[in-house]
């Protein structure tokens, strides 16, 4: 008796990955900075913007930060808000980061929608009003590089 086996193609799908594009921010490393924005990563699905803070001289214990949950990015002259999805690092109102001594170094990120594409400069809003606030208006992104920072290679996989 004789069998045919009929055998199936295999067909292999491939599947596109987000592209994503990471741009360091050339005043990234200056340590004299207070607060700087050291990267933005953009991709389909996301707007990553990481940040240093330097903990103030003017409180015994270097104060506090948080964010706004209401916190937004707009490119620069829109009225589009695209809103703060999460936070790595730095809590969320009313709860606060405190630091232990001025001057301590704190790195954080805020993450939002996935901005459209040719946008050339954002604005940061973490809360319009009277008082201390993370905004950023104009942040021109078209000449960071995407070279990283050496804080950011690994030296050792020891």
């Amino acid at each position: 008796m004789e069998i045919k086996i009929e055998k199936q193609l295999e067909v292999v799908r491939e599947t596109t990955s987000p592209t994503t594009i990471k741009l360091y921010n050339p005043t990234g490393l200056d340590h004299k900075l207070d607060h700087r924005m050291k990267s933005i990563e953009f991709s389909d699905e996301f707007t990553r913007i990481d940040f240093i803070y330097r903990s103030s001289h003017q409180y015994k214990n270097g104060g506090w930060i948080q964010m706004e949950s209401n916190a937004y990015i707009s490119p620069a002259g829109s009225t589009m808000k695209y809103r703060l999805l999460r936070t790595i690092g730095i809590p969320i109102a009313p709860l606060k980061h405190y630091f232990k001594r001025k001057g301590e170094f704190h790195s954080y990120s805020l993450i939002f929608p996935a901005l459209p594409a040719g946008t050339a400069k954002i604005d940061i809003i973490e809360k319009e009003a009277p008082g201390n606030y993370f905004n950023f208006y104009g942040i021109d992104y078209s000449k960071w590089i995407t070279v990283p920072h050496p804080m950011d290679l690994e030296r050792s996989k020891n």
